[in-house]
């Protein structure tokens, strides 16, 4: 599937302006964005706001079906903070449908945060190179993505497919 959206409303921000929201970004995935210095702009993508840092998209801000927002690394910040929080590990069984935009079936999940409870939005990386390939909504809680051995486990957001993994503006 193709999304048909493109970048609009593109414009500078200062940092203090969304200091709240890398904060929370921050403390969600235990990670240090180091924007210091960094020229930040934001856009909206979609129903997304985007957050671009030195041209590269690397946050988006996305709602739930409660209409509550909440920020997360695109896949290529996943790039840059590989060991942030929230993951899923897949077997390489399931990467050609994730790459597709398929949701996450729990028999292909082989690890995952301990701290992932329903609801919240999480990464999914193969186990192998530990690199991103899907973000979306958790179905289930992380131990119990990796005890079951049927159902989805996680509704898939933003993948590799996407033409956002290679948005470099």
């Amino acid at each position: 599937m193709t999304r048909d959206w493109s970048m609009k409303k593109r414009r500078p921000v200062r940092r203090k302006k969304i200091a709240p929201l890398l904060v929370d970004l921050e403390n969600a995935l235990d990670i240090d964005l180091e924007v210091d210095g960094a020229f930040l702009e934001m856009a909206e993508y979609g129903p997304w706001t985007m957050v671009l840092v030195d041209k590269i998209a690397k946050a988006i801000e996305v709602q739930n079906e409660l209409q509550e927002r909440f920020v997360f690394l695109t896949l290529r910040g996943f790039l840059e903070h590989e060991h942030a929080a929230k993951w899923v590990e897949v077997d390489h069984g399931a990467i050609p449908f994730l790459m597709k935009g398929a949701d996450c079936m729990v028999a292909g999940v082989h690890g995952a945060d301990q701290g992932i409870e329903i609801g919240d939005l999480v990464w999914i990386r193969d186990m192998t190179h530990k690199r991103p390939l899907a973000i979306g909504w958790a179905i289930m809680e992380g131990n119990q993505m990796v005890e079951e051995t049927k159902g989805k486990g996680i509704k898939t957001l933003h993948w590799v497919g996407d033409e956002l993994w290679d948005m470099e503006l």
